[in-house]
């Protein structure tokens, strides 16, 4: 990435007509083949300037989208530092203009010198049109916010934003949106956690649980704001799909689990280590029949000649369950033991994945020494039962 040092002053609008003055002191650029890739730039503009960019979310800096300070509030009477990035579709509307930070740098300060205030002047002395047509290199709303600092005698304050995880191209594409704002959300939690981690308290994970949730609830309300009219139920649809993922990401962060994000999939995988033994689980949502299911997988496959033993001794075990059931695939002979939940219409509470979870765990390890015992010893699945459940708590 080459970058470029200047001070220039550069004028910023919104489509609500709000007039921004910045001083631009860096230009970032990385280009390939005279094609610009990204664009940022570094602002660096006063308390009331901030104050102002904060009140009208300037730049996409929704107040739901900005991480924990790292050492302090701001000063009331320093400047404040922004950088920012050029949203990737008016990337080749740039290039044909510059594909340098020093082109870049001379074509937006063109551009903003033509559509400036004249002096003494407030928008409302000017004509609406004239503002609306600026260009969009010099709309607030085609730029995102990574992150804000400020420097201070006791050293550098500031945060970073959710735009500096997840890449504003989903503008353009809701369809794949999904992964990429799971992930984001994910490391979002991850790095705040680890800020905090000399204060991991009770309060402290509430407030992590607490600000992904909040952080989710601004992005769905972002999403409504930033597709058409005509895409409004394909991003209802993705923003509750995103609700359950982002519910369970926050639950199981907050109960101290150590998860994977499966590549590609609405899926966490994680280890569990019971009295009786140690296997794989994994968190499922399934956004469009808008469920959770919670699998506790038994690490050893049952060969063929045990299935037909196994199959009666899960069915002997299921007649007496209530929450969820285990059931077996008979090609290639894995157990699984899955509870589930529809969540259409009712909210999923961390105490109902709590319910969930831990039901399912302990209903696995209790009941797997029966299973090992019909896999590796040559026992019936009623010796199997009657070993297991000869001290059986009601599950």
């Amino acid at each position: 990435m080459k970058n470029y040092q200047l001070n220039q002053n550069l004028a910023f609008y919104n489509r609500t007509q709000v007039h921004l003055e910045t001083w631009v002191i860096n230009i970032a650029l990385t280009s390939q083949e005279d094609t610009v890739n990204e664009c940022r730039l570094t602002l660096q503009v006063n308390p009331t300037s901030y104050q102002q960019i904060e009140t009208h979310a300037l730049f996409n800096l929704n107040s739901e989208f900005r991480g924990p300070f790292s050492n302090g509030d701001f000063l009331p009477d320093t400047d404040i530092q922004l950088e920012i990035t050029l949203k990737p579709d008016l990337l080749p509307q740039l290039s044909e203009h510059a594909n340098t930070p020093e082109t870049v740098a001379t074509y937006l300060t063109n551009l903003s010198q033509q559509t400036s205030l004249p002096p003494n002047a407030s928008p409302s002395d000017t004509e609406p049109q004239s503002l609306l047509s600026s260009n969009p290199l010099l709309n607030t709303e085609n730029w995102f916010c990574l992150s804000v600092k400020q420097d201070q005698d006791s050293g550098q304050t500031g945060y970073t934003t959710f735009w500096n995880y997840v890449n504003p191209t989903i503008l353009n594409h809701p369809e794949t949106a999904r992964e990429q704002i799971a992930e984001g959300i994910t490391n979002f939690a991850e790095n705040w956690a680890a800020a905090n981690l000399s204060a991991a308290t009770e309060d402290i994970a509430e407030e992590l649980v607490k600000g992904i949730t909040n952080l989710f609830e601004g992005f769905e309300t972002w999403l409504d704001n930033a597709f058409s009219q005509d895409d409004n139920n394909e991003t209802d649809d993705l923003a509750r799909e995103e609700s359950i993922l982002t519910t369970i990401i926050a639950y199981f962060t907050k109960d101290d689990w150590t998860f994977t994000k499966l590549q590609g999939q609405s899926v966490l995988q994680m280890a569990y280590q019971g009295k009786n033994g140690l296997w794989n689980c994994y968190a499922q949502t399934r956004e469009t029949e808008e469920q959770f299911v919670f699998y506790s997988i038994y690490h050893e496959l049952v060969s063929e000649e045990k299935r037909l033993a196994m199959a009666e001794l899960l069915t002997r075990i299921n007649y007496g369950l209530i929450i969820g059931n285990f059931e077996m695939d008979f090609n290639d002979g894995e157990i699984r033991y899955k509870t589930s939940i529809g969540v259409e219409g009712n909210i999923l509470t961390y105490q109902v994945i709590k319910r969930l979870v831990y039901a399912n765990v302990a209903i696995m390890d209790y009941y797997l020494p029966g299973i090992r015992a019909v896999i590796d010893e040559n026992i019936s699945p009623e010796e199997a039962i009657a070993l297991i459940e000869s001290d059986r708590r009601i599950l």
